[in-house]
């Protein structure tokens, strides 16, 4: 499909229970729809922000029996749109949670499926250490999904911080990468627009990242600024610290566009590191 790609970035402050999550999603999609958007973007966690660990336990599932993707599926059938909502917690198999993505088709099928692979355990100078893999289990497996527009790379929030993925997605194909993400506030105001750039202009890739922004029920404060960054490194949207939601035309051919002038992932070669002694 030559026609560009028209995608609303859903920037939430999503809630501790699917419920909340789920109205706003409905309303998100049913805003995009109008806005005339082919393909609506939502945020790392928009099914459940939760931090509490017996009151994430008593509401998170299988993927099968997920409500929050299951809704996503609903409102993606009856909008006719392309859905990527985000992330949410499921229910793993060893009974630790996935942060676990999905891309919804205009039908409400299923296309493809991803687990978060980088866990986010880290200790930020005055910050309580935040440690993701207490709770969760790290996937395996990079996802590239094919569309009507072209091939997009499914990565989440702290795997933006390991560009070999990014390097593997656009070589086996992506022309867009997605970061559905919710940064810290001190990360992301040191880190988030520097790296999602950055990813962008070695892959000569669009990088589509929605955010979530504000403070949460459960107390988290997240940094917002979804953005969407063009091949070239250009910030073509920037959604501020607020939630709400932006539509942003995409034309997929700009990548090969960016992959002609500077062939850096045809470039890339091979090596070995050599440790010199002292």
């Amino acid at each position: 499909m030559t026609t560009p790609l028209r995608i609303a970035l859903g920037q939430m402050t999503s809630a501790g229970t699917h419920d909340a999550n789920v109205a706003a999603m409905r309303d998100l999609a049913a805003r995009a729809k109008a806005a005339g958007a082919d393909m609506l973007c939502l945020p790392e966690v928009a099914g459940l922000m939760q931090r509490d660990g017996e009151k994430a336990r008593a509401q998170v599932v299988e993927a099968a029996r997920d409500p929050f993707i299951a809704a996503c599926r609903e409102a993606a059938a009856e909008h006719a749109l392309w859905l990527q909502p985000g992330s949410t917690p499921v229910l793993g198999p060893d009974g630790r949670f996935l942060n676990h993505a999905t891309m919804i088709g205009p039908d409400g099928a299923l296309v493809a499926e991803y687990d978060k692979i980088h866990l986010f355990d880290v200790a930020i100078e005055g910050e309580k250490p935040i440690g993701e893999s207490r709770r969760f289990a790290p996937g395996e497996r990079g996802v590239v999904v094919d569309t009507p527009w072209g091939a997009m790379g499914m990565t989440i929030c702290y795997d933006l911080r390991f560009p070999q993925l990014f390097r593997a997605e656009a070589q086996a194909g992506a022309r867009l990468i997605l970061v559905p993400s919710a940064f810290t506030v001190p990360t992301g105001r040191a880190h988030w627009e520097v790296l999602l750039r950055a990813r962008a202009i070695e892959n000569g890739a669009w990088i589509v990242a929605a955010a979530q922004a504000g403070t949460h029920e459960d107390g988290r404060e997240t940094w917002g600024h979804s953005l969407v960054v063009s091949p070239w490194g250009r910030v073509v949207c920037d959604m501020g610290d607020a939630a709400g939601l932006e539509l942003v035309e995409i034309d997929l051919a700009e990548a090969d566009k960016a992959r002609e002038q500077i062939p850096s992932l045809s470039n890339d070669r091979p090596f070995t590191i050599d440790r010199a002694p002292r």
